[in-house]
């Protein structure tokens, strides 16, 4: 979803959750920024629920300490119950301590204890435990026993392996398409989640994406990428912005794409998720027809 883009509506949004719904897609995923223009991400859970029927809904990522843990719990076993159990959560610990400044969190919590203490927390609410003195235990129940499948947001490996107590996958980004940088930290997560003795952990990267025209012709992809990073990498320095942008996220053709996709997939990642650099349809329309034929 282009929740990062400005100039949002409820129509432009409604366009892009349904025909990611009616594509050939996996998953539709979406950000949590606060001091940003940005939808609420709980709030868009709501309405992503009503607006689609097949594909799984992932956050990527909502920052758990940014919340009351108990509300947070409540908002997303009620998002679970209105999807129909769709629900995949990405916790991250957030990299912008304006985020925290802004709803008053502690940034002393902006690390791995802090995020795992908030996750134990909100599985003690699904798992329908009382947690203060009171009649009936928060609720509703999510749909899915015990919770929302749970992935870890991050690009450190200290992360992945600390995470691996709790989540079932990981939810990465890559800046820079490394492949070999991506596999070394999937092998982190493959040797923490046989540790913990749990089951191969669900890996999944993404990258900001832009499609050229085919013809040459209206916006340099690359350009598309640049203007949107300095929009969204707001609180960086835009020279620095600037210095990044040309090795930063993809541009390119479908056929370029497609054969980017299948050096992943090469990996062993199971869930590539391209992350808009346009509030335009259009990209996603024809990145629909690069996964459908990759598919």
């Amino acid at each position: 979803m282009p929740v990062m883009e400005p100039g949002l509506d409820a129509d432009l949004l409604r366009t892009w959750a349904t025909e990611i719904d009616d594509g050939p897609f996996s998953s539709l995923c979406w950000g949590e920024r606060i001091a940003f223009d940005n939808p609420d991400a709980l709030t868009l859970l709501g309405a992503l629920s009503a607006w689609t029927r097949r594909v799984r809904l992932v956050t990527t990522v909502v920052v758990p300490q940014l919340h009351d843990p108990v509300m947070l719990a409540k908002a997303l076993a009620t998002g679970d119950m209105l999807c129909g159990g769709r629900l995949t959560v990405g916790l991250g610990i957030g990299g912008r301590h304006e985020d925290y400044h802004a709803v008053g969190a502690d940034t002393a919590t902006q690390n791995i204890r802090g995020m795992a203490d908030r996750v134990d927390i909100m599985r003690r609410v699904w798992a329908g435990e009382k947690i203060t003195e009171s009649v009936l235990p928060v609720g509703p129940g999510p749909v899915q026993a015990g919770g929302p499948e749970l992935h870890v947001g991050t690009t450190g490996p200290k992360t992945i392996r600390s995470a691996a107590a709790w989540a079932s996958g990981v939810a990465g980004v890559t800046l820079d398409l490394d492949l070999a940088k991506q596999n070394e930290l999937f092998d982190v997560a493959r040797a923490a989640w046989a540790d913990a003795a749990k089951p191969a952990p669900h890996l999944a990267t993404s990258f900001w994406f832009a499609l050229g025209n085919r013809d040459g012709t209206g916006d340099d992809p690359r350009e598309q990428v640049h203007r949107h990073l300095r929009h969204y990498m707001n609180w960086i320095p835009a020279d620095f912005v600037d210095a990044i942008a040309p090795t930063t996220g993809w541009a390119g053709t479908e056929k370029e794409l497609a054969a980017t996709l299948r050096r992943f997939a090469d990996l062993g990642t199971d869930e590539v998720q391209l992350i808009p650099t346009s509030s335009d349809p259009e990209q996603l329309r024809r990145a629909a027809q690069v996964a459908a034929e990759f598919g």
